[in-house]
């Protein structure tokens, strides 16, 4: 039977990390020609789909158009969850192992935003374009070629285009995944995300907080000597920015937005900012996170001294995202693997660290990576974002090959 031959030569592949075995198997040699042969179609499907607004918190039509090209493809129990994570299983000889294949629906532009997608050729140019409107055309390129070529996986193959990946969204549709929808079903997550052909190894984590500054405000003239929220948010941005982190573990943080007052002739009663901290290590995001909280403090403490405590100002520190840190070892099978089969296609292979949705299973300690969707793309997270589709297939069909070894 193919299904029990597949299964020998996978059992092969982990031994040996060699992917010669399961690519020159006839069903997947069928299935990667299928890649190729559908390559055309599913950019034009990565612009239609681009086309469908998914801002954040908002990816409701973009996942309505999932859940029906999940259904066409003949996928089982297509479902959306309460997070919006469309959801659709391939079954394989058994339920389990069960591999997970993802590629996120959301972008990071706001809802006004023009998603239309210029074509000059191979560079096609549009918000959302890689990241990760090139992970759904993979998604669905995997799917279609599966079908065509009837591989059977001894394995479960479950598809999810999922939500919350970017920004605010603090993975909330991983979140739901790992922990409500398919808690305790899933053994093995690859996540397509953005362009290239990187392979994620390392989850970095974040906390994002939300600090809001009040006070009673006033005339700038009448009022003067009021404890001002702008001055002492200005006051904790520059003890922010004098805080000393390590190189190694890498560890960041920024004041992304700002915002607040009136009237330039009016002293203002609230201002806010946004905060975003990372780390490839838990403990050193925790020392940041405690030297954060004391800047504001101080800061808050200073600005009531320097006006004597009149009108004075107070401090809400909230927290807006929570990315876990994570990571999966370079020599688990899972990584070994998709080296092997990656230097199948690729001259180079790099493992590196990034925020992705394999953070949150890398936390719980379940396999996890991302992998690029192919092409080259630039300009991410920006209304001039780009991808080049040139040789972008190789992308589509290292993602193929990977998914079936990875279904033993």
């Amino acid at each position: 039977m193919r299904s029990l031959l597949l299964a020998l030569l996978l059992a092969g592949l982990c031994a040996a990390q060699d992917p010669a075995p399961i690519l020159n198997d006839a069903s997947t040699k069928a299935a990667l020609e299928a890649v190729r042969r559908n390559e055309a179609h599913f950019i034009d499907e990565q612009i239609r789909l681009c086309e469908i607004p998914a801002p954040p918190f908002k990816e409701d039509l973009r996942g309505k158009e999932l859940e029906r090209l999940f259904r066409a493809a003949g996928l089982h129990d297509v479902r959306i969850d309460k997070a919006g994570n469309v959801i659709g299983a391939r079954p394989g000889v058994a339920a389990r192992p069960n591999v997970v294949l993802a590629a996120h629906l959301d972008t990071v532009f706001p809802e006004e935003t023009n998603v239309k997608v210029a074509r000059e050729r191979a560079i096609l140019k549009g918000p959302g374009i890689g990241d990760d409107c090139r992970g759904l055309a993979v998604l669905l390129g995997v799917i279609r070629a599966l079908d065509e070529a009837k591989v059977r996986t001894p394995a479960t193959i479950t598809f999810v285009a999922d939500t919350g990946e970017e920004g605010l969204g603090d993975l909330r549709g991983m979140k739901s995944l790992f922990g409500d929808s398919m808690k305790g079903q899933i053994d093995k997550f690859i996540s397509i995300d953005g362009s290239g052909l990187g392979i994620t190894s390392r989850g970095v984590g974040s906390l994002r907080y939300r600090v809001e500054f009040t006070a009673p405000g006033g005339h700038s003239y009448g009022a003067f000597g009021n404890a001002n929220p702008i001055q002492a948010m200005g006051r904790a941005i520059a003890k922010i920015d004098a805080i000393e982190v390590p190189a190694k573990p890498k560890t960041t943080f920024n004041v992304g937005r700002v915002g607040g007052g009136t009237s330039v002739n009016a002293i203002p009663f609230e201002s806010w900012m946004e905060v975003d901290m990372r780390s490839e290590e838990k403990d050193a995001l925790q020392t940041l996170e405690a030297k954060f909280k004391a800047a504001i403090a101080d800061a808050v403490a200073d600005e009531n001294k320097r006006w004597n405590g009149k009108g004075a100002v107070a401090a809400k520190i909230e927290m807006v995202g929570d990315r876990p840190v994570g990571s999966t070892a370079e020599s688990s099978p899972i990584v070994q693997t998709a080296i092997a089969v990656t230097r199948a296609f690729a001259s180079t292979v790099a493992l590196s660290d990034s925020s992705t949705d394999s953070n949150v299973p890398m936390s719980l300690g379940i396999p996890a990576i991302t992998i690029g969707g192919g092409g080259r793309g630039s300009a991410s997270h920006s209304p001039a974002e780009s991808w080049d589709s040139t040789d972008s297939v190789i992308g589509t069909e290292r993602a193929l090959a990977l998914v079936v070894a990875l279904a033993r």
